[in-house]
Order: structure tokens, then sequence, then C-alpha cells
């Protein structure tokens, strides 16, 4: 709960305010019935029809003030629990953007988004309900108790044994619908997981022609969660018929008591109807207290469960502040006998040791899953070796803060992406004061010149995730971005595999005329064969590592990914 108090203290005055206002329409409510009871007991009964007008004018007063106090009340609510929510989803959004990768990877993209969405929802809803309702439905319950009191004592000691009774059968069927409602929750998450992969895959789906499967599994699922609710619903529909039974008994039994007492002149009609009015109020404010607490519940689960996320720690700046002292050293780059494994799981890398010298071009190749986007990873420190060092100019990364390091750095990941705006917008998060002249230099090594001409300029609009780009345009202008920032270290991270073989070499001929050390991460042998130094990855090991014609004649796997891409290639102009 400390994440939520924390959230709601910019807004103390409307917590105290939204229920003061509910208060004084409660009431004003309470007072209602004596009034009703004065209209019968002296305006009817004596015929005093200028007392019965100034009695309704004063009931029409009163549910004006009484309006105007629920409106405040309810806005102060609404105004806290909105900005609480605000300020919960910029928290947790904030906490997401300081998670690693392997945060990131376990956490998984459906939950941080349930987290961001329905769940911060959720605490909103209950906060909303809480100020508004939290103080006022038992102030309106105890109050009708002490109210009747006044009316007569004696036919009051019926709310004295009937209020335990309602109570204990509403909260009886609220627990047992709490239990119920949190695997309504779970299930409702698993309905909007299923939607939202059949959205992000409907293409997918399209090509497979997995419809009817993926009709069958949201079924499925969807499903479940009606018989959930279902079940829930019908405990819950007890409520209803429980309370109006007890309702009804407790009428009985007021009107039994009420009758004596009118007939020894003690009680009037006037009080019979208030001591009604007293009950129903009750039996109104019970019911939504009830309701009240099943939401607060499901608002309490979500809030522990975004709580969980806030208390989780981010990415350090630095892993291991005693290394950031470093030595002098040749190389831009150095790999010492680093292994990494991801989280319960085997070794991804397994002993790996090279270096790379300023301006050198390394090549990176391997099969799928052999560790190539891995072991680029570790440079940046989006992930932290498990063992080894990995060194930058002699300094160990864990020990560069990452903002130093990432400045460095520029990486072009495998799924190109761009972000809605412009193409200007875009290419700026290389660097924000870049000029069109730095821009447009940028375009043209990346090869990217005829994508932003054909566009119409810089400004050019880009759509959401890029959709108005090819995927070969996206990838070349997400190397635009990454060469803006002029970085150190350039890693291209598989990230030319949508161009032609023409282009990816004219793209390779432009690199060579940087001063940046670039790893190139691929499968193609075309586009490493030029690096200064190919690694060839195979299992998480380094099992080769050497020039394109060292590795021809020593590594049966490098010379059997060449072969076969050359022979496809001949076999294809043949």
């Amino acid at each position: 709960m400390k994440h939520l108090l924390s959230c709601l203290k910019r807004f103390r005055l409307d917590c105290v305010c939204a229920p003061l206002f509910k208060l004084l329409e409660a009431s004003l409510e309470l007072i209602t019935p004596l009034i009703v009871a004065l209209i019968v007991n002296r305006g009817i009964a004596e015929g005093d029809h200028r007392f019965i007008v100034l009695m309704c004018l004063l009931l029409v007063g009163m549910a004006v003030v009484g309006c105007a106090f629920s409106i405040t009340g309810q806005f102060f609510a609404a105004r806290a629990a909105v900005g609480c929510s605000a300020e919960l989803r910029t928290r947790l959004f904030k906490k997401l953007q300081s998670f690693s990768f392997s945060q990131i990877d376990e956490m998984g993209t459906s939950t941080m988004i349930t987290r961001m969405t329905s769940d911060v929802n959720q605490v909103q809803t209950g906060v909303n309900q809480t100020l508004r309702l939290f103080l006022r439905s038992p102030f309106i319950v105890f109050g009708a108790m002490a109210m009747a009191f006044t009316v007569d004592a004696k036919v009051a000691l019926v709310f004295v044994a009937v209020i335990p009774l309602l109570a204990i059968a509403v909260y009886s069927v609220m627990g047992a619908c709490i239990p119920l409602y949190r695997k309504v929750q779970g299930k409702l998450d698993k309905v909007f997981l299923s939607v939202r992969e059949n959205l992000a895959g409907v293409r997918v789906i399209r090509a497979f022609s997995m419809e009817k499967k993926e009709q069958a599994a949201f079924d499925k699922n969807n499903s479940e969660l009606e018989h959930s609710q279902v079940k829930v619903g019908r405990i819950s529909a007890l409520t209803g018929p429980i309370t109006y039974i007890l309702i009804n008994l407790a009428l009985i039994a007021l009107l039994y008591f009420s009758a004596g007492q009118v007939e020894g002149g003690v009680l009037l009609n006037g009080d019979v109807i208030a001591l009604y009015s007293y009950l129903s109020q009750i039996l109104v404010e019970l019911i939504k207290l009830a309701n009240l607490i099943v939401t607060i519940t499901k608002a309490v689960s979500c809030q522990q469960r975004v709580g969980k996320v806030l208390d989780m720690e981010g990415e350090p700046s630095v892993l291991e502040p005693t290394l950031t002292a470093g030595h002098a050293d040749s190389a831009a780059v150095r790999f010492e006998h680093v292994s990494f494994a991801y989280a319960g799981g085997g070794n991804a890398l397994s002993d790996i040791t090279f270096m790379a010298r300023p301006g050198e071009t390394i090549g990176i190749i391997g099969g799928t899953g052999a560790g190539k986007s891995t072991l680029v990873g570790l440079l940046p420190r989006f992930y932290a070796a498990t063992q080894g060092r990995v060194l930058l100019k002699g300094r160990d990364v864990r020990g560069v803060p990452y903002e130093e390091l990432r400045a460095k750095v520029g990486i072009v990941p495998q799924k190109a992406v761009l972000f809605e705006g412009t193409i200007r917008s875009n290419l700026l998060w290389g660097n924000e004061n870049a000029t069109d002249e730095e821009l447009m230099e940028a375009v043209r090594l990346a090869q990217a010149e005829d994508v932003v001409a054909s566009k119409g300029g810089l400004d050019a609009p880009v759509e959401q995730e890029g959709k108005n780009f090819s995927g070969g345009q996206r990838q070349r202008l997400t190397i635009a971005r990454a060469l803006v920032k002029k970085p150190e270290i350039l890693i291209l991270d598989d990230s030319a595999s949508a161009l032609d073989y023409a282009t990816d070499a004219r793209l390779r001929v432009a690199l060579r005329s940087l001063d940046s050390t670039v790893f190139i991460v691929s499968q193609r042998a075309a586009s490493v064969m030029h690096s200064d130094l190919i690694l060839v990855l195979d299992g998480g090991k380094a099992v080769a590592m050497g020039r394109h014609e060292e590795l021809l004649k020593s590594c049966d796997i490098y010379r059997e990914i060449y072969s076969t891409q050359f022979r496809d290639a001949k076999e294809a102009q043949a």
C-alpha cells in the first residue's frame, strides 16, 4: 500500500474533502425521514397546509444542497482517484524503462501491459469508491439506528436485532464471492492475452489458416470466464433475496411493535414512516458496503501486483563500482573468457575470448540460436556477463555508468523499430542536436537516400511502428538513426536481413569509411566475409575465428554456410 499512499500524498485535500462532503450529504439524508414524519404527524393530521408547504420547500432545499454536496464529494473523489492512477502509471512506466533486458524477458510484455492498464484502472475504481462510500455507508447505517432511537427506543430494538443478521448474511455471501472474483480476474487476463496475441499475429494466423484453431482457443478461454462469472453471479445473487427476507421480517416486527405503540398513543403514524425509511436506508447502505468490499478486494489485489513491479530493482547505473578504474588498452573491445546464462537456463555463451581494434569490422556468424545476438548484447550491457569480462578500451563495462556506455555504443537491433512521428524525429534519437546535413549524411551512408526522397523528405510522416515503410526501408532508417549518433562502437544485429545483396554490399562499403569499430551479426556469409575478424558461433561457443580465407580452409561450419549460400546464389542465377 506504500506506493498507493505515496501517490495520494499530492491529493491529501481531495481525500479529506471527498468523504467530508459525502458525510454532509448523508447527514441531510438522515434528517429527511424526520421531516416527513413531521409533515404526517402535524401537517396532515392537523390540516396545516402552510406547514406542509414550508416542510416541502425545506425538503426541496435539502435535496438541492444534498445534491451539491454529493457532486462536490464525487468531484474530489474522482480527482484524487484519476490523479493517483496517473501518478501510478507514470511510476510504472518509469520503472519499466529502468528494467534490464533480463527483467523484461522474465516479466513478459503482456504482464507489463496488464499492470499498466487493467490493474491500474481497478486501483483507480477502488480509490474512487472508497473515498465516496467507505465512511458514508457506515455513517448512515449507525446514524439511522441512532435516529430510530430518537423516534422510539423500544421499536428501535428491532434495528439492533436485524442489523447484525443483515451484516452476517451480506458478508457471508461476499466472503464466498471474493476468492471467486479473483479467479474471474485471472481468467479475464487469459482472454485479454488471447485477444492481444491474435491482433499482433493476425498475418501469421491468416497465412497458416489457423483462424478456426484460434477461434476455438478463444472460445475455450471465454467459456471458462463465462462459467466463472455465472458461478460467482449466482452466489452474489443470493444477497438480494436474503436481505429482502430479513428486511421484510424486520418490517413485520417493526409494524407489529409500532401498531401497539400507535394504539397506545405513544407513537404517531409519521413516526412509523420514519422508522421504515431508516430501515430501508440501512438495507441500501449495507448492500453498497458489501459491493464496496468486493471492489476494494479487487483493487488491493491489483495494487499488490503493481507494487511488486514497483518494488523490483531496475538496472543499476553501474553493476560493479570497483571496476571503474581501467588500464590503457590498444583494443577497442576485448572479451576475456566470457560466459553468459539466462535465468533458469543453461549457458547461452561459453568461454568467449577475442579482441577488436579501433576501426576494425568484426563479423559474427552462426546458425539460429548460436548466441550471436546475446554476444553483442553484452557490450552495451543489455545483459551482464555471468563469467569473464567485457572490456571497452580497458574498462570493464560493468563499471561504466550505462548513460556513458550507451553513448559510446550505437546498436541496430534485429527488429527494425520506428516510432510515430516523422523521419526527422526518428533520426534525431541518435543525436537531438544533429543538423540536416548530418542527418542526410547518415541517410546516405545507410543507403536510404531513395527512401527519404520517395517519402517527401525528412519531415515525411512515420506511422505507428513504421507501418508505412517496407521492412528494408525500416532497416535502412534504423541504421541511419544509429549513424547519426556517430558511435565509437556500431553493432548491426542482423539488421540488413531485408536488404537485397546489392544494397547490402554498398552498405558494407560505406561502413568501412567510418572511424567506428563495427560488429556485424548476420547469417549471410556475404555480409561478414570482408570483415577483419570473423567469429563463428555454434551452441554458444566460438568454434573458430579468423579472416574469410582462413575460415574457408579451417572451419567446416563456416565453409558449409558459405558454400551453401553461394551455391544457391549461383543456381538461382543459372
